[in-house]
C-alpha cells in the first residue's frame, strides 16, 4: 500500500485525507441516522397519554427533548398545549426546522467531498502530466521519471473516482433518509396537534 502511495506522488495525500474524513462522516451518520433513534415507534402514543393524564412538567419535557429528534418536536407542542392551534403548530414547525438542520449535519461536507474528489484526482493527473513532459528533453526521455509521471497521473485519477463514488452514494442515501424522517415527524406532529385540539381522536 505504501508503495502505491509513493508511486502516486504527493497529490495522493490530499485524496487520502478526503477519504478518511468521508469514511468518518459515513460511519457517524450510519450510527446516528437509525430510525428507532430518530423516530421511536411508541413515542407519539406515550406523549398523547401524558397529555391526557395531565402530567406535564419540566422534568417530563426535558426527558422528552433529550429522548430523540421526534421527542424534541413533540416537546415543543407539549409546551404549548394550552395555546391556540396556530401558535402550537408554529412552535412545532420551529422545533422541526432546528431538528431537520441537526439531521442534515455533515451532509454538506460529505457532498462536497463527493464533488471535489474527482477534481482532486484530476489535479493529480495534471501534476503527473507535467512530470511526464518534464522528463522529455532534447536527448530523449528519462524512463524512471516518465514512469513516475504516468503513475502519478493514473493513481490519482483512480483514487479520486474511488472516493467520489461511495461518497456520492452515501450522500444521496442520507439525504433521502433525512427527507423521509422529516416527513414522518411532520405527520406525527400533525396527529398530536389534531389530538390536542379535538380534530382527531
Amino acid at each position: 500500500m505504501f508503495a502505491i502511495i509513493q508511486a502516486a506522488g504527493w497529490p495522493i495525500w490530499l485524496l487520502l485525507i478526503a477519504s478518511i474524513i468521508a469514511t468518518a462522516l459515513i460511519i457517524e451518520r450510519l450510527v446516528y441516522l437509525r430510525r428507532p433513534r430518530i423516530l421511536p415507534p411508541q413515542l407519539l402514543q406515550e406523549v398523547i397519554r401524558v397529555y391526557h393524564n395531565g402530567k406535564i412538567n419540566s422534568e417530563v419535557l426535558t426527558n422528552l427533548e433529550t429522548n430523540s429528534p421526534l421527542g424534541r418536536v413533540l416537546a415543543a407542542g407539549l409546551r404549548n398545549v394550552d395555546a391556540p392551534r396556530e401558535l402550537m403548530k408554529e412552535s412545532i414547525e420551529e422545533a422541526g426546522q432546528a431538528t431537520a438542520h441537526d439531521l442534515e449535519r455533515f451532509l454538506t461536507t460529505l457532498g462536497t467531498i463527493a464533488s471535489l474528489a474527482p477534481l482532486m484526482g484530476l489535479f493529480g493527473t495534471v501534476v503527473g502530466m507535467i512530470e511526464i513532459f518534464g522528463a522529455t528533453t532534447g536527448a530523449g526521455a528519462d524512463p524512471a521519471q516518465l514512469g513516475h509521471g504516468i503513475s502519478v497521473a493514473l493513481y490519482n485519477t483512480g483514487f479520486g473516482l474511488a472516493i467520489a463514488m461511495p461518497a456520492l452514494i452515501f450522500y444521496r442515501h442520507f439525504r433521502a433518509l433525512v427527507d423521509g424522517f422529516v416527513v414522518d415527524m411532520e405527520q406525527q406532529a400533525v396527529k398530536f396537534v389534531d389530538t390536542v385540539h379535538g380534530a382527531r381522536k
